[in-house]
Formats: structure tokens, C-alpha cells, sequence
């Protein structure tokens, strides 16, 4: 083993937990801010990082783990981005008032019996009017109810509940997997000779 081998599989052992902050960041801008880049230059950007970090891990840890740690790595990036999006798409939060709830049975053909399920369409009264909708498979409140309605600003998903679009499946999910690659990276050199 050379002197400058136990560097590079220390470097390739912080790789995840940089890589996962600098497409944290990234996401979270091209998510959040005002002046967020084009889709496809948060795409490309996106990529880069994760193609990036990936193979720089892979040519760091070196060895048929390398591959494993690598793929862990990229799987775990996409969660975080994931994570981040969940976090971030629906910042905003309103206090909305339940004009009227409006139910709806559908059934599905099929086998077996019809299954059937009740649609409530929750029509709002929000500032600045929106959201001004809200469809759920449960009643949330009864006309002239309160409901906090979280929501994003650019339209880009649905609103919910406020509490219930939680990042934290994602999130546990990245976590694990930056976890491995970790460890697959931090085990040390060794030869596949």
C-alpha cells in the first residue's frame, strides 16, 4: 500500500456526507428560491453532482465494493433530493375557512365486489385565494370549519394538510444509505489481488 492510498479512502469516506450537503443545497435552491434556475439547468446541475460524487467515490474506494458503495451513494442522493423537494414543496401555510364539502362515491370494476370509495372536495376560503380547493379521502372539517392548508406559491404540487406531505420516509431513506456508503468507504483499503 502507498502513502497517498490511506488519504484517498479517507476522502472517499466523507464524499457521502459532502455530496449529500452540496445536492441538499442545490435542491433545495432550485426548489425554494425566488430566483431558482431553470428546470433544466437544476436538472443538468443535479446530475452532475450526483454523477459526480458517484464517480468520484467509485475511483476513491477502488475495489468490487467500490461499485456497491457507489450505487448506495447515488440512490442515496436521490433521496435527498427527494427529501428536499418534499420539505420545500409545500412551504407556505394558510388558515383557510370550509365554505362547503362536497362528497363524492366512486367505485371500481374489477374482481371481486365493487370497491368503493367517498371523495370529500373541501371548497376554501383562503387569503389571497388560494388554495381554493382541497380533495382528500376523509372529511377534514365541516362547513365553516378551519383548516391549515399547506401549499406552494408556484403551483407546482397539490396542497395538503398542513403536517401531512412529511419529508422524513425520504429523508430516513437517504440517511441509511449515506450511512453505507460510508462504511463500505471508511472499512479501508484492501486488494483484490
Amino acid at each position: 500500500m502507498s502513502e497517498a492510498e490511506p488519504k484517498v479512502w479517507r476522502l472517499a469516506a466523507l464524499v457521502p456526507v459532502l455530496a449529500a450537503a452540496a445536492v441538499h443545497g442545490w435542491a433545495r435552491w432550485c426548489y425554494a428560491a425566488a430566483a431558482a434556475p431553470s428546470a433544466g439547468v437544476a436538472l443538468v446541475g443535479g446530475a452532475v453532482l450526483v454523477l459526480g460524487a458517484s464517480v468520484l467515490y467509485f475511483v476513491c474506494v477502488r475495489g468490487t465494493r467500490s461499485l456497491f458503495g457507489a450505487l448506495f451513494l447515488a440512490l442515496g442522493l436521490l433521496l435527498t433530493v427527494t427529501a428536499t423537494d418534499q420539505a420545500q414543496s409545500r412551504a407556505e401555510v394558510a388558515p383557510c375557512v370550509v365554505r362547503e364539502v362536497k362528497e363524492q362515491v366512486t367505485s371500481s370494476a374489477g374482481e371481486g365486489p365493487p370497491n368503493s370509495r367517498t371523495i370529500y372536495r373541501h371548497l376554501l376560503d383562503c387569503p389571497g385565494g388560494y388554495p381554493d380547493e382541497l380533495t382528500e379521502e376523509r372529511r377534514l372539517a365541516a362547513a365553516g370549519g378551519e383548516i391549515r392548508v399547506a401549499y406552494d406559491l408556484r403551483h407546482r404540487v397539490s396542497p395538503a394538510p398542513e403536517g401531512e406531505s412529511a419529508s422524513w420516509t425520504a429523508g430516513l431513506g437517504a440517511a441509511v444509505l449515506l450511512v453505507l456508503s460510508t462504511l463500505v468507504a471508511a472499512a479501508g483499503p484492501f486488494r483484490d489481488e
